[in-house]
């Protein structure tokens, strides 16, 4: 068979190529037809044209990238022999691929959601909403949750109809026929003994909340105490003084004691005002001044967490829920950001009111449907406009018009359509507009803005430079933190930690506020290596990070104090830096009792190295529990794992990594010992190198700094695309992995590739009929 490629290959063989030979020196003992180990035969396949059989050498060419073939025990070539056959190997299916462009197919209707619905109202309306009140949790799919979304079941019309009533009523603050309101309730682990963020100095404990006020009017702002399992105010000792704040300005200020022999019912109960405040959005704070006191001489640190009775009884009364609902005697929409941003031009006279909603709602289709407005677009939302002015007027109609275009699929789906001629089966390049939105939702998961429409409807934007123009653009908008707190969040698992409490008994200092400093630790160094644009591989080693007192505390970091995250230059005794060492990741692979070899080998493997192994087979046997003496270090306990060959054959892999994690216990706290006895934090890395502690590991990792940036582009073009990885995507995160390598792996220009890829630039027709797109 012969290729378009001179010179690549002659008659199923690349001339000169070491392939054959090496893999029958050091493959074909195990993947033969008879063993056939991990269900490859190399054998059947090595005298074939290599890119009849792509998918099964790109899993050959992962394992030896990472040198988990063959493996450690046995007989292995040396390093330069594996460079060699990778070469040969990697450019004759990079070739193939270049010739037959082979760029998958995302669906044609792909749903926005959750955050993507959220972030699409704020940039069309200057509307802050929480979609998770409005809409049902997005399910995950490839360790995202932008895949599983190609549909809309019918038990979700209803929630959308409804969040489109609900917004298109704040955003253009239409009067209400009774007050609304909302409620806020703090997390039970709370503590609230000291200065919260952005609250005034001076202040302890309560909360601040960003809430959208609809109207000019009078607002009622109720609070109550959190009580004990006995309906005791808790930390109720001497008088104390709360207060409620607009916009950092105090409301009311109110005393809080014991009311005597009237009990703890009407401890709250006077907890409440009416205030005038005008429409849209405002920071609402409830604070306490703080008390002056004295530390108690004591042999251990005081704990930091104040949240339960008998556990971590409250030192002060705590703020449980906060109620703010209104309008009464509401006076007008006032001006709002999100009133400014729909209403663009206000008519005159009752003759210029159609032609001002026509320019209001083609504006806002534009925008919303991410493409110019058409003629019977617009004579649709016309339609509806003139249904809601003959009831209610003007913007009575611009809103029932909106909440026609919040419900449309145009504005819920993300729509791909196919060229009417294509041929089932093969490749083109996706419209401009379409590239539009697929750059928008991965690098700010919102809309695209004007700027990027004008430049799709005039057809420049998949010019290299201009595109490679608009993408740093992008990149430098305060919208791009969403690859921070939307893709890094669920590609580290930080989403995670809203389910994690560890077992208070073994670690009596953990509560929310340090569930959230670990949350924003990670999130405050990725972003800076995304701002800064660093090299990506600082992600894994690196002389900083962010903290606030809390955070430093439990890290034993001294000389940190407030509650202000701020950039810390680490020594090495502080064992801190990169990803690997932080509570988060720490935390979330960890039991709620102890560590997790394991988990943390495992989440290395698979969003690191990028080669998780496979899922335990169905009939292999649940370690017993009591066969293990638990007072055993981890891992004498774990050694029962691999000494089942069926497990072996994972745990060999996964075990070793988080061996050299075994220094932070389940909370991500320095140790040495555990049980009394030193920590054996002996290791290996899957290519056989031994290793010994986090350091060592770090170090490791960075030996073949290509693993892990492979792993990152992976990751990324899944988000990106909202599909899985395939083996025909693999030339192409080779080649952005190579462009990068020359830029020393800076984040930008790993994004730059991804967006100049054949997967993100192109599509391939369905293998059906012609058209066959919906």
């Amino acid at each position: 068979m012969l290729l378009p490629i001179e010179g690549l290959w002659v008659q199923g063989k690349e001339a000169g190529s070491p392939l054959p030979e090496w893999v029958n020196d050091y493959c074909i003992r195990c993947h033969n037809p008879e063993k056939k180990k991990g269900k490859l035969d190399l054998e059947g396949i090595l005298e074939a044209d290599v890119a009849q059989h792509a998918a099964t050498w790109e899993k050959v060419v992962r394992r030896l990238q990472s040198r988990q073939m063959p493996p450690a025990e046995r007989k292995r070539p040396p390093e330069e022999s594996y460079d060699s056959v990778l070469a040969s190997l990697t450019g004759s299916l990079d070739a193939h691929a270049a010739a037959h462009p082979k760029p998958g197919r995302v669906e044609t209707f792909r749903r926005l959601n959750r955050t993507e619905y959220q972030n699409a109202i704020r940039d069309l309306l200057g509307v802050e909403i929480d979609a998770a009140r409005l809409l049902p949790k997005d399910e995950e799919s490839h360790g995202f949750d932008n895949v599983t979304v190609a549909t809309l079941a019918p038990s979700l019309i209803d929630r959308y109809i409804s969040a489109a009533r609900k917004i298109s009523h704040l955003a253009l603050g239409r009067p209400s026929s009774r007050p609304g309101g909302e409620t806020f309730r703090m997390p039970a682990d709370y503590t609230q003994e000291k200065h919260v963020a952005g609250l005034p100095l001076g202040t302890r404990g309560g909360a601040l909340l960003s809430y959208t006020f609809p109207r000019d009017g009078t607002y009622e702002i109720e609070v109550l105490l959190a009580r004990d399992r006995n309906e005791h105010v808790e930390g109720l000792n001497g008088s104390h003084t709360m207060e409620i704040l607009i916009d950092r300005a105090v409301v009311e200020q109110f005393a809080v004691s014991s009311t005597g022999k009237k009990g703890h019912d009407e401890v709250d109960k006077h907890l409440k005002t009416r205030t005038q405040v005008r429409a849209g959005p405002h920071k609402v704070g409830i604070t306490f001044l703080k008390k002056s006191y004295s530390l108690l001489e004591n042999k251990r640190q005081p704990f930091e967490a104040h949240f339960n009775l008998h556990r971590h009884p409250r030192l002060s009364p705590a703020i449980y829920q906060v109620s703010i609902t209104g309008p009464y005697e509401a006076k007008g929409p006032g001006r709002t950001p999100s009133r400014e941003k729909i209403l663009i031009r206000q008519p005159g006279s009752g003759r210029e009111e159609e032609p001002a909603a026509r320019e209001i709602l083609a504006s806002l289709i534009k925008r919303a449907f991410r493409r110019p407005a058409s003629k019977a677009d617009v004579i649709k939302a016309m339609a509806f406009y003139r249904d809601g002015a003959r009831a209610g007027g003007f913007e009575a109609g611009i809103e029932h018009a909106l909440k026609s275009i919040l419900v449309s699929p145009e504005f819920l789906f993300r729509i791909e359509k196919e060229p009417i001629r294509a041929r089932p089966g093969t490749a083109y390049r996706v419209s401009d507009l379409e590239l539009a939105s697929r750059l928008s939702f991965f690098l700010w998961s919102s809309l695209p803005d004007e700027e990027l429409l004008d430049r799709a409807i005039s057809g420049k934007l998949s010019h290299t430079e201009v595109l490679e123009s608009q993408v740093r653009r992008m990149l430098a908008d305060p919208r791009s933190r969403s690859l921070v707190s939307n893709f890094a969040s669920q590609w580290l698992h930080l989403r995670n930690l809203d389910t994690i409490t560890p077992d208070l008994r073994r670690y009596p200092d953990f509560d929310d506020n340090l569930r959230q400093a670990f949350r924003r630790e990670t999130e405050l160094f990725v972003e800076s290596i995304l701002r800064e644009d660093r090299s990506v591989l600082h992600l894994l080693k690196t002389d900083y990070t962010f903290l606030n007192e809390r955070l430093a505390r439990h890290y034993g970091i001294p000389g940190i104090s407030g509650s202000r995250f701020r950039r810390v230059v680490l020594d090495p005794d502080h064992h801190r830096g990169g990803l690997l060492r932080q509570g988060s990741i720490l935390t979330v692979t960890s039991y709620a009792t102890r560590t997790s070899p394991v988990i943390r080998g495992h989440w290395v493997l698979e969003n690191i190295i990028g080669t998780p192994p496979p899922p335990p087979p169905p009939d292999v046997p649940s370690l017993e529990k009591n066969t293990v003496d638990a007072t055993l270090p981890m891992r004498d306990r774990l050694a029962e794992h691999r000494a089942n060959p069926s497990c072996a054959i994972c745990h060999d892999l996964m075990d070793p990594i988080g061996f050299a994690l075994e220094n932070f216990d389940a909370v991500g706290r320095w140790r040495t010992f555990e049980n009394g006895a030193a920590i054996d934090v002996r290791g290996r890395l899957p290519d056989g190198t031994v290793l010994s502690g986090v350091e060592n590991l770090e170090n490791g990792l960075l030996e073949r700094p290509e693993l892990f940036v492979r792993t990152l582009c992976e990751k990324l073009l899944i988000f990106a695309l909202g599909r899985g990885i395939e083996s025909t995507d693999a030339p192409a995160i080779r080649q952005i992995v190579k462009e990068a390598g020359v830029d020393e792996f800076r984040f930008s220009s790993i994004i730059l590739g991804i967006t100049k890829s054949v997967p993100f630039q192109m599509r391939a027709t369905s293998k059906g009929k012609p058209g066959t797109d919906p």
